[in-house]
Parts: structure tokens; C-alpha cells; sequence
């Protein structure tokens, strides 16, 4: 997570240096977007250390939309259609499926705080890029501000409770970290851009359908099964998808 961080504050300084400097109206939004970033992480590595992927991420990930969709519901003005809304309920309770079974364990009750944590901030950072990018009018200038700002406050926090260790790592490491932290800048910037452009809720479950990506390759390249459940939230999220469309 810090080899990410750190990545996404190098790009970010590029950025930087070939746009304008943020409005004044804008700073309030990427100030509280890199406390929000910052605690999302915290939350995330939280979670990591009393779960594994399977169990953290359908949680984290798809409890996220939900908030976002009732957000929008009653504070916002974005407006969508009634088979949208249908849509991402459908979409986002085909990635909560992905979760089912979890609570079976001492491990996963452990996680859950960390694990709703980690979906209030992808909700709240959600809200604020989206809102913040519409007044900068610009997604690759907001992004590029937002995560050398997101490092600022990340590193010190993660340094304070981890200590040096999270700077330690190999070359193979340094070279997965700056390679992934590439990946996710671009992806993001297209996400807030989609933000601009669309409804939040709407963007925001649509941005989830990822884990749909990663249970297919697990089945496709790694062997993992794919059992009557996988197939259920695979249908819900395909219909989900669909349902927007409409």
C-alpha cells in the first residue's frame, strides 16, 4: 500500500506540472478526499491483517455502491431512471453475495469493523472526487493534486503506526508496486471522469463490477472454483449491468 501510495504521488507531481493550479473552490474537496483516501487505506491494511482477500473485499467493495445510492437518494441532485436504480440494488446485491458465508467465522467477525470501514470511505471518497472534479472541470488535474495530497497525509500516518518497515522492500517489489500504482491512476482518472459525466451512485456500482473480473480470472487462469454461489453473483451482476442499459 505505501509502494502504491508512493506511485500515485510521483505521477501526480507529473501531472501537476503540466496543469493549472486548483481553484480555490476545489481545495476543500481534494483536502477532504486525501483524509478520506488516507483513512480508506488504513482501514483496507486493517482488514488485510484479520482476513484474505475473499473474505474483505466483497464487503469493503460492495457495500460501497449501497451508500453512495442512498447518498444520492436523499442529499444530491443527481438524477437517474428508475431501471438505474434497479440496476445498481441488483448489481450491488450480486457483489454482496460474494460475501455470503462470511460471518461463519471468528475471522470474519474480526474483519467486519475494518471491512464496513474501508466501504464508508470508498463511499465517501467517492462522493467528494465526484462532486470535486465537476467544480475543478478538469478529472486529470483533480486526480494528479488528489494523490500527491493522499501521500502527504498517507506516508506519515503509515510510517507513525508501522514504523520503517513500510519503506523496506525488494526491487521486484518497488517495480510491482510503481507498475500497479500506474494502473489504478489511470483507472481512476477514467472513473472520475465517468463521475463528470453520470450519476455517482451509477458510476460508483458500475466501477465494482471488477470483482466480477477477478473471480473469472481465479476460475480461468488459477483454478478456483467456481461454485452454484460464484454463478449466482455473476448472473446478479451481469443483470445488474444490464439493467442500466435499459
Amino acid at each position: 500500500m505505501f509502494l502504491l501510495s508512493l506511485g500515485h504521488a510521483l505521477i501526480g507531481i507529473a501531472v501537476a506540472l503540466t496543469k493549472p493550479f486548483p481553484a480555490a473552490e476545489v481545495w476543500p474537496w481534494l483536502l477532504a478526499s486525501a483524509l478520506i483516501h488516507t483513512a480508506y487505506q488504513l482501514f483496507l491494511a486493517f482488514a488485510y491483517e484479520q482476513g484474505d482477500l475473499s473474505r474483505v473485499y466483497p464487503i469493503s467493495r460492495g457495500a460501497a455502491p449501497m451508500i453512495v445510492l442512498v447518498i444520492s437518494i436523499f442529499f444530491l441532485t443527481d438524477t437517474m431512471e428508475l431501471m438505474d436504480y434497479f440496476g445498481v440494488l441488483v448489481l450491488g446485491l450480486g457483489i454482496a453475495f460474494m460475501a455470503r458465508g462470511v460471518f461463519t467465522s471468528g475471522e470474519s467477525r474480526r474483519l467486519l469493523p475494518y471491512a464496513l470501514g474501508a466501504a464508508c470511505a470508498t463511499a465517501g471518497y467517492t462522493i467528494a472526487d465526484g462532486l470535486g472534479a465537476r467544480v475543478a472541470g478538469d478529472p486529470l488535474q483533480y486526480v494528479g493534486w488528489l494523490m500527491m495530497l493522499s501521500a502527504c497525509v498517507y506516508a506519515p500516518a503509515a510510517i507513525a503506526l508501522r514504523g520503517a518497515a513500510v519503506i523496506r522492500a525488494s526491487r521486484k517489489d518497488w517495480v510491482f508496486g510503481l507498475s500497479a500504482a500506474a494502473a489504478s491512476f489511470a483507472a481512476y482518472v477514467i472513473a472520475v471522469w465517468a463521475m463528470t459525466n453520470a450519476p455517482l451512485a451509477l458510476v460508483a456500482a458500475l466501477r465494482e463490477t471488477s470483482i466480477l473480473f477477478a473471480v473469472l480470472l481465479g476460475w480461468l487462469l488459477f483454478g478456483d472454483r467456481m461454485d452454484r454461489g460464484k454463478l449466482i453473483s455473476i448472473a446478479l451482476i451481469v443483470s445488474g449491468v444490464a439493467l442500466t442499459r435499459l
